[in-house]
């Protein structure tokens, strides 16, 4: 994976919250980004598993702990989907 290198400026203040040790505030910081990627759909959980080298499994449930969810449907999708698996399994049993 080719990278590269940033600047940031961020309050003093924030790097406790970050992360506990100055050190992996940069690691940190890139996981938030990952994860925030992943929420708002720019990432699959394949990708955003790769990049935080996980499996895309134990990335899914990182992600579930933290309150982003693996499946992100409102109810008429859900709905939709339930109708439609209903429909298939009736023409399977015909």
């Amino acid at each position: 994976m080719q990278t590269e290198k940033i600047t940031m400026h961020i309050p003093a203040d924030i790097l406790p919250i970050v992360a506990k040790k100055n050190k992996d505030v940069p690691s940190k910081i890139f996981e938030y980004l990952i994860l925030e990627l992943y929420r708002l759909g720019e990432l699959s959980s394949g990708k955003a598993a790769e990049y935080l080298d996980m499996e895309r499994f134990e990335f899914v449930k990182f992600a579930s702990r933290l309150g982003i969810p693996f499946i992100d449907m409102d109810k008429e999708e859900l709905m939709g989907d339930l109708d439609r698996a209903q429909d298939a399994a009736k023409r399977v049993k015909k």
